[in-house]
């Protein structure tokens, strides 16, 4: 099932841009890009939407990191991922002009006063990952009086959940480390977010298990400085929808 998901998403990525060639004749869209003269891309570790470890191949993957290479390569500058832990960071590195672009979750209307959107490059199914032993079997369970269900901090599940739940807590929590953690101790019941994370997770959390069904879907557009949405589609965007 993971893998099933994991490839999809890196369908859904990098291969809408095979083949496409390098912009370096034109310095406008590097200028915008890449003010530095380098793509810096904003990523967080622990899912395969955007980046993760990979030792055996010798070098991290992820469709975010991906994409981001592509990206450095078209414009054609040196690429360098700016790694973060929890995606809050992701999100503020694009804000203050630290990160020139990141692959990341859903714009909003708060998100988009500080930052431009490109098209959705993704879209992946939200759920539930339980600790081994629980006697929750459906996704429609979970909101009951009594569970505490673990979100990332800052993330689009936390604003959903919080405003959808009727009985059960919303439980924020740093990364997705921590959730593990909590899930191990007994002091999360569930933890939310989307799939492609949710078996990451639970290759680290023996015996847990991902929910059958979805409580929503996720759309991933590339976040960008403001402002720089017509170098953004020179690079060929479009493309990734």
């Amino acid at each position: 099932m993971r893998g099933a998901v994991v490839a999809l998403l890196i369908v859904a990525g990098s291969l809408a841009w095979r083949g496409a060639p390098a912009i370096a004749a034109d310095p406008e869209p590097r200028a915008i890009l890449a003010p530095t003269g380098v793509l810096r891309a904003a990523l967080y570790t622990g899912t395969p939407t955007s980046i993760l470890p990979d030792p055996k191949a010798g070098g991290p993957r992820g469709v975010g990191y991906d994409l981001g290479k592509e990206l450095a390569r078209r414009l054609g500058v040196p690429y360098q991922p700016v790694v973060f832990s929890k995606n809050a960071d992701v999100l503020a590195a694009i804000k203050n002009g630290t990160a020139d672009v990141a692959f990341t979750n859903s714009s909003s209307a708060a998100r988009a006063k500080d930052m431009d959107f490109g098209p959705p490059f993704m879209d992946v199914e939200l759920g539930y990952l339980v600790p081994k032993g629980s006697m929750l079997a459906t996704v429609a369970e979970v909101d009951a009086a009594g569970l505490r269900v673990g979100v990332t901090a800052g993330s689009s599940s936390e604003a959903t959940l919080t405003r959808d739940f009727k009985h059960a807590e919303v439980v924020r929590v740093t990364n997705f480390d921590a959730g593990i953690e909590m899930m191990t101790t007994g002091t999360l019941n569930a933890y939310a977010t989307n799939k492609a994370s949710l078996f990451e997770m639970a290759e680290k959390l023996p015996g847990s298990k991902v929910l059958d069904g979805r409580w929503g879907s996720s759309t991933l557009p590339p976040p960008f400085p403001k402002d720089a949405t017509r170098a953004w589609r020179s690079c060929g965007s479009s493309q990734l929808t």
